[in-house]
């Protein structure tokens, strides 16, 4: 069919031709907003979810509603190895800027901007001029990060409190945030909270976010609501692919509707990746199951040399192999004592591969002393990759 009407769009964030199955969360989203807007308490939110299951979509959808509500909007990707002043301060100028335009919260925002200014000296982060006279607070520029980022985010709530208006902070990627920054962002909502300001944080994040919350301050959760974001339900899948196909004046039969679903397991990223391809191999409507068949083998040489590959190639011997042992026991999740079985190791000598793999994303703990992929389908990317696997190399 014709490739310039193909309806799919895989990508890192790239927004569904349908957004279905995910009412709930944005409900949620869309509640709490409101809330922070009148002034009444409510928790933030962490969105929790594998590799695939359309956080990001979902935090940019949300930032879209914000802005539409009437907040300010700071959006932020937790870089790997990047500490979190590095690029909150530079996105937070432009928030004070404008509300420093605004009579009645030009005093404040003024504070805000000095508060900036500090923070941004002592911990380092180039932030530009500011061609305004600041006063100069010394609320955060005392090198302690737990202080610091509390005093200045309190500074810019009260900002924009006397501006009528409302600020929200995205943060996507919110496992690669360090200890030390995870907990002074929970410290800083903290004060947020107390104050009634309004502040409203939306982050996105791998599964074992909520552990590393709570392992940073005990009170985080009493401070966050965590949605699980996973596989859409058989349903709403179909609708995923059905409804973008009508939406162009086609048709796809049941049988491979339920022929995608079953493959993707019915995780978004994936299926736009089916959609796509099916929709590309296609002569004519209504799509049927010959077509899946072949987009299918398109789809997993497609996969394995971009999202999966980019992924593999950040590995270690070692962390492949370790890899390669829990795809050989399935999709998981597995026992750790299990996966050393296969490594003839023992479980504690593993314990350091186990933490740097929880590091770099690619796996997670469902529960104590069970291990899991973060990235849904890759074990039997790695049976592709390493097939005939007998054991450590």
């Amino acid at each position: 069919m014709d490739p310039i009407r193909n309806p799919f769009a895989p990508g890192a964030g790239t927004p569904p031709p349908a957004l279905v199955g995910r009412d709930d969360i944005l409900s949620a989203a869309e509640i709490t907003l409101h809330r922070i807007r009148k002034g009444r308490p409510e928790k933030s939110l962490m969105l929790l979810g594998l590799r695939g299951v359309g956080k990001t979509v979902l935090l940019n959808k949300i930032g879209e509603r914000a802005e539409e509500i009437g907040y300010s909007l700071v959006k932020l990707e937790a870089p790997e190895g990047q500490r979190l002043a590095q690029y909150l301060a530079p996105a937070l100028k432009g928030v004070l800027i404008r509300l420093s335009k605004l009579e009645r919260a030009k005093e404040l925002a003024s504070q805000a901007l000095g508060a900036l200014q500090g923070f941004a000296s002592v911990f380092k982060v180039s932030i530009g001029e500011i061609n305004l006279e600041v006063a100069d607070p010394h609320v955060a520029d005392s090198g302690n990060l737990e202080i610091d980022l509390p005093g200045l985010l309190t500074t810019v709530g009260k900002a924009a409190r006397a501006a009528e208006t409302s600020v929200a902070i995205l943060v996507d990627e919110v496992q690669y945030l360090c200890e030390e920054d995870l907990r002074a962002l929970i410290v800083a909502f903290h004060a947020i909270s107390q104050g009634g300001l309004p502040i409203v944080l939306f982050g996105a994040g791998l599964p074992q976010v909520a552990g590393l919350a709570g392992d940073a301050k005990s009170y985080a959760e009493r401070l966050f609501d965590y949605p699980t974001v996973g596989p859409l339900r058989s349903p709403a899948a179909k609708a995923a692919i059905r409804q973008p196909i009508q939406d162009e004046g086609e048709e796809i039969q049941e049988q491979p509707l339920t022929m995608i679903v079953k493959a993707t397991g019915g995780y978004p990223y994936f299926l736009q990746e089916w959609g796509k391809h099916t929709w590309r191999v296609a002569e004519k409507s209504p799509i049927n199951e010959h077509d899946v068949e072949i987009a299918t083998a398109e789809v997993t040489k497609a996969l394995d040399s971009s999202f999966f590959r980019v992924r593999f190639d950040r590995l270690t011997p070692r962390e492949q192999d370790y890899l390669r042992a829990m795809a050989e026991l399935g999709p998981g999740p597995h026992r750790s004592g299990e996966i050393a079985r296969l490594l003839k190791k023992k479980v504690e000598s593993l314990g350091p591969l186990r933490s740097g793999l929880i590091k770099k994303g690619m796996i997670w703990s469902p529960s104590h002393g069970d291990t899991a992929f973060t990235v849904p389908l890759f074990d039997e990317f790695m049976k592709r990759e390493v097939p005939n696997w007998e054991g450590p190399t």
